[in-house]
């Protein structure tokens, strides 16, 4: 069985500060790279950040640069998504992706595998 499965989502105020995490379960994503996405309502699902299976790599949109920082433990099969400065328009609905490189988890189209989300309210 292949999972995702996204945690750490809630209730923030303006420039609060949250981390998420995705803890990754099967043995495909053992060697993927992983990252994270974002839909607020009536949006497209959009970029945040991606990292590669060893860590060496990391991509971050350009909206976001400067307020979040994805990690991952090996040896927990996780990737965190650390964001600062939180403001009402990072209200979205956040979702773990996983796929064989950075290049399949930067765009939504073509990314073959998604967390079922958590949601990141921030109020103003």
């Amino acid at each position: 069985q292949q999972q995702l499965v996204e945690s750490g989502g809630g209730l923030v105020q303006a420039g609060d500060s949250l981390r998420l995490s995705c803890a990754a379960s099967g043995r495909t994503f053992s060697s993927y790279a992983m990252g994270w996405f974002r839909q607020a309502p009536g949006k497209e699902r959009e970029f945040v950040a991606a990292i590669s299976w060893s860590g060496s790599t990391r991509s971050y949109a350009d909206s976001m640069k400067g307020r979040i920082t994805i990690s991952k433990d090996n040896a927990k099969n996780t990737v965190y998504l650390r964001m600062n400065s939180l403001k009402s328009e990072d209200t979205a609905v956040y979702y773990c992706a996983a796929g064989p490189s950075i290049a399949t988890i930067q765009t939504a189209s073509v990314v073959p595998y998604w967390g079922q989300g958590t949601q990141v309210t921030v109020s103003s």
